[in-house]
């Protein structure tokens, strides 16, 4: 699973000029890793949890972590869609699609997320089928939030 620990290896570190305002922000501080499906075994679809990524600056990351799948014929595919409040709304992100996950390979893939293309909250919707499906994975956000200085 993801290396919570070694995070801040996931972004570079890089100049960046805000293009929001006057205000100037300290980029230097350590990642931020946010779940949108905490790492465990799932059998049936699910959406994951609302994340907020308005305060995240560049291009963050979104982390498909999974083990193969057990039962007959498995199938797991994961797609990333975001809503104005968090709550209603969502609608599918164009493009934001992770290469489908089956018994016959893991996976380790990431999506850059243009934060300034989506709405205000993600998640991640998952869909497993088969017969007797199981996958062990998680989907997390990595990346750098702004901070006033």
């Amino acid at each position: 699973m993801l290396d919570t620990k070694n995070a801040g290896a996931l972004i570079r570190r890089a100049p960046y000029k805000n293009k929001r305002g006057d205000k100037m922000f300290d980029i230097h501080g350590p990642a931020k890793l946010e779940s949108l499906l905490a790492p465990a075994a799932r059998v049936a679809d699910e959406n994951g949890a609302a994340v907020n990524v308005r305060d995240y600056i560049g291009i963050p990351k979104v982390i498909l972590d999974s083990a193969i799948g057990t039962g007959t014929t498995p199938t797991l595919d994961v797609k990333l869609q975001d809503s104005a409040d968090g709550s209603t709304g969502w609608t599918d992100i164009t493009g934001a699609v992770f290469t489908q996950v089956t018994d016959a390979a893991a996976a380790l893939e990431a999506i850059g997320l243009k934060v300034d293309e989506v709405k205000e909250y993600i998640r991640a919707v998952v869909t497993i089928t088969g017969t007797g499906p199981s996958f062990t994975f998680s989907v997390h956000l990595a990346g750098r939030k702004q901070v006033a200085t």
